[in-house]
């Protein structure tokens, strides 16, 4: 089977993760996927793949050599984001030509390079897309396809390598998909993350991430007789954003530069809640930026009230380069890879986090590899069919020239 064949398959199954479970994987759909995931490896001849209790799959591909070689783990994650619906998605592969790509002729929704430039540097290849109503789930199941058809065509090559370590994790969305990874268990040297976008990317710099909940505690009373009563939670939450820096916002920054996203507000005026994600590459920086949301939250409870502003701030991930770092010949080991295959590597900082980050932290060294797609979590997500098979040469060369 080939790469795109399997990416096509694994996109039908809805694996969306949710933030708000308790759980682990968040949702029971995505053991779904977990379990197809394990039947392919057993029919491949990995003949310990399982999954766990929380949902992650684990197998080995076994050394076929007696020379040295490091054992070396590739990961992917099976959920999808919640940005864009997981449900009934229709793909479809186009023929790209160059100009504005037509996704839905009834609804009347294009993909345009207008909007997205980088589109004409895919002209000449095959690109699958959705109908504009749903993501494709390239993030992460490019990935997943792309491990699968590697492992499988190295079993079929018979070319030697050493032993290989496969792992499928949940709720990496969520930024929970190594919170229950078994680094001693997965048993790898090193691994790499097959997560990133365009062909050549290569990634061991990440965002520190932490998530922030502002909960805030009004007084409501009928507006007619509400001088000098009423204490209007939903005003007091727009105050609140409107204290946070103005330009530290996604749609002002790039590259290096960090900021504060608000992903979900509610507001009534009893009761209004405001939930932040807060990034930067720079540690210092990101210890201001949430000293910013303690500042203010004081400020706010001195004006209106002890206990009217409520903060739950929460560390999410660090900068995984301070690790890698420490380790460097793993990059360096994907860049020559990449070299031989006539690859670019594409050395850049994420501007989000995988589960390399943390699995970087609990000693496995772990950088990030692309997957061929653009456009994650969107409606106008799209991954490249030539990217992913060169993706899939890429990991079986990593893993031939580790062989001594």
């Amino acid at each position: 089977m080939k790469t795109y064949e399997r990416f096509l398959k694994y996109a039908a199954f809805p694996t969306m993760s949710d933030e708000e479970s308790e759980t682990t994987p968040s949702t029971a759909k995505q053991l779904v996927l977990a379990e197809e995931l394990k039947k392919e490896l057993l029919e491949l001849g990995l003949a310990d793949a399982h999954v766990d209790e929380h949902g992650y799959v684990y197998a080995t591909l076994p050394a076929n050599t007696d020379k040295n070689a490091p054992t070396i783990g590739f990961i992917a994650h099976m959920d999808t984001s919640s940005e864009a619906s997981d449900m009934n998605i229709k793909t479809t592969i186009v023929d790209y030509k160059g100009g504005d790509i037509l996704l839905n002729e009834e609804k009347n929704i294009y993909m345009k390079v207008s909007d997205y430039p980088y589109l004409e540097n895919y002209k000449g290849q095959h690109l699958i897309v959705s109908d504009g109503t749903t993501l494709i789930g390239a993030d992460d199941k490019a990935g997943i396809a792309e491990i699968m058809t590697a492992v499988a065509e190295l079993i079929k090559s018979n070319k030697p390598h050493g032993k290989i370590c496969v792992g499928f994790t949940p709720d990496e969305e969520i930024g929970r998909g190594a919170d229950f990874f078994d680094v001693a268990k997965f048993g790898a040297d090193y691994a790499y993350t097959v997560d990133g976008g365009a062909l050549g990317e290569l990634e061991y710099e990440n965002f520190n991430a932490a998530s922030a909940k502002i909960t805030i505690n009004g007084v409501s009373i009928h507006p007619g007789s509400a001088k000098n009563k009423m204490k209007n939670a939903s005003r007091i939450a727009t105050e609140f954003d409107n204290m946070l820096p103005a330009d530290e916002i996604p749609e002002k920054t790039e590259g290096y530069e960090g900021f504060h996203h608000l992903i979900a507000m509610k507001g009534e005026t009893e009761l209004s809640t405001l939930v932040y994600i807060i990034r930067d590459h720079d540690r210092a920086k990101f210890e201001a930026k949430k000293a910013d949301f303690e500042r203010i939250t004081a400020e706010l409870n001195a004006k209106y009230g002890e206990g009217t502003v409520e903060l739950a701030l929460k560390d999410s991930y660090y900068n995984m380069r301070e690790k890698i770092e420490e380790h460097m010949y793993v990059v360096d080991r994907a860049k020559e890879a990449m070299t031989q295959l006539g690859i670019e590597p594409k050395v850049m900082p994420i501007r989000g986090g995988t589960d390399g980050a943390h699995l970087s932290f609990m000693g496995l060294p772990c950088p990030n590899l692309c997957t061929g797609g653009e456009n994650f979590h969107s409606r106008f997500e799209f991954v490249s069919v030539e990217a992913m098979d060169k993706i899939t040469e890429l990991l079986i060369k990593i893993a031939e020239n580790a062989v001594e």
